[in-house]
C-alpha cells in the first residue's frame, strides 16, 4: 500500500525521499523519480512532511523512535503523519516522541486496501495536531477521497480498530454463509448473487465472493493483518470494558487460518478454516 501511496504523490508532482526496511522496495519509486535516504531520520530531516505505512505497533515504534528514527530528524516546523495501523497506546507514545523533539504528529490510519491506495480513494481517520491536518490536506487528499479530523491522538487508531473489527466479522461470517450453502447443495456464486441483491449487500461480498467461491485469495489485505486488527480491538474492548463475544469467535478463525499456513493470502482466507470445521 505504501508503495501505490507513494507513487500517487509522485504522479501529482511531489518530490518525495523515501525509505524501507527492505531497501530494494525503493527501487520503483527511485526509477519513476524518488530520492532514497539511508534512514528515517535522514527522511525527516530532509522533508517537511514524513508519512510512514507500517505494518505493527513494533515496526511503527522502531522507525519513528529508534536511534536513526523519524523523531531523530524532527525539528520545529516539520510534522510526522502516521498512516500505520496501531493501537492507540502506540500512537499517543509516537506522538509524545515527536512532539518532544519539537515536531507536529497527526496519527492517520487508512480505511482500504491496495485497490483503494492505487487508485487514489482510501479513507484518512486522524488525529493529532490540526495545524499538522491542515498542512498535509493536499497529501491525504492526493491519496484518498475523505479525511476525518477526530480530535486527539488515539482516537483514529480506535477508529480504524473500530472499522476492521467488523469487517473481519463480516468476512467471517460470509465465509460461513458459503460453506453453509454448499454442504447444503447450494451453489455458492449464487448466494453471492442473492446477497448482493438485498439489504446485506456489500462492496466487499461482490469483491471477495467470487474468487473465494474458486478458493482464490489473491493478497489485498493479508489476513495476519486482519488477525493483527482483530486482536487490538479485542484489547480495546477489555480497556473499556465491552465483551466482543462475536469478535472473539472471528478471531479465532483467524488464527486457524493463520496457523494453517494462510497468514500472508488476503484475509478471505478465513473460508479455509471455516471449511475445516
Amino acid at each position: 500500500m505504501g508503495l501505490a501511496m507513494a507513487n500517487n504523490l509522485i504522479k501529482a508532482g511531489y518530490d518525495l525521499t523515501v525509505w524501507n526496511r527492505s531497501s530494494d522496495k525503493c527501487q520503483p519509486l527511485v526509477e519513476a523519480g524518488a530520492q532514497a535516504a539511508a534512514s528515517p531520520k535522514e527522511v525527516a530531516e530532509q522533508c517537511d512532511i514524513v508519512l510512514a505505512m507500517l505494518a505493527d505497533p513494533a515496526a511503527a515504534l522502531e522507525v519513528a523512535t529508534g536511534e536513526a528514527g523519524i523523531a531523530a530528524g524532527m525539528a520545529q516546523g516539520k510534522g510526522y503523519v502516521d498512516v500505520s495501523t496501531v493501537d492507540a497506546a502506540t500512537a499517543q507514545e509516537i506522538s509524545r516522541a515527536i512532539k518532544s523533539a519539537g515536531g507536529e504528529y497527526l496519527e492517520a490510519p487508512v480505511s482500504g486496501s491496495k485497490g483503494p491506495a492505487e487508485q487514489g480513494t482510501l479513507i484518512f481517520l486522524t488525529g493529532g495536531d490540526r495545524s499538522l491536518f491542515d498542512r498535509a490536506a493536499p497529501l491525504l487528499d492526493v491519496m484518498g477521497k475523505r479525511s476525518f479530523f477526530l480530535r486527539e491522538v488515539g482516537n483514529g487508531a480506535k477508529m480504524k480498530l473500530v472499522v476492521n473489527m467488523v469487517m473481519g466479522n463480516m468476512m467471517a461470517a460470509f465465509a460461513e454463509g458459503l460453506t453453509l450453502a454448499e454442504k447444503a447443495g447450494l451453489s455458492k456464486q449464487d448466494v453471492i448473487d442473492v446477497v448482493g441483491l438485498g439489504a446485506i449487500a456489500a462492496p466487499m461480498f461482490a469483491l471477495k465472493g467470487p474468487a473465494m467461491a474458486q478458493r482464490k485469495y489473491a493478497t489485498a489485505f493479508p489476513l495476519k493483518h486482519q488477525q493483527k486488527d482483530l486482536r487490538l480491538a479485542l484489547e480495546l474492548g477489555q480497556e473499556v470494558q465491552q465483551p466482543l463475544p462475536v469478535a472473539a469467535a472471528a478471531n479465532e478463525l483467524y488464527l486457524q487460518a493463520q496457523s494453517a499456513g494462510h497468514g500472508d493470502a488476503d484475509f478471505s482466507a478465513v473460508l479455509e478454516a471455516v471449511l475445516q470445521q
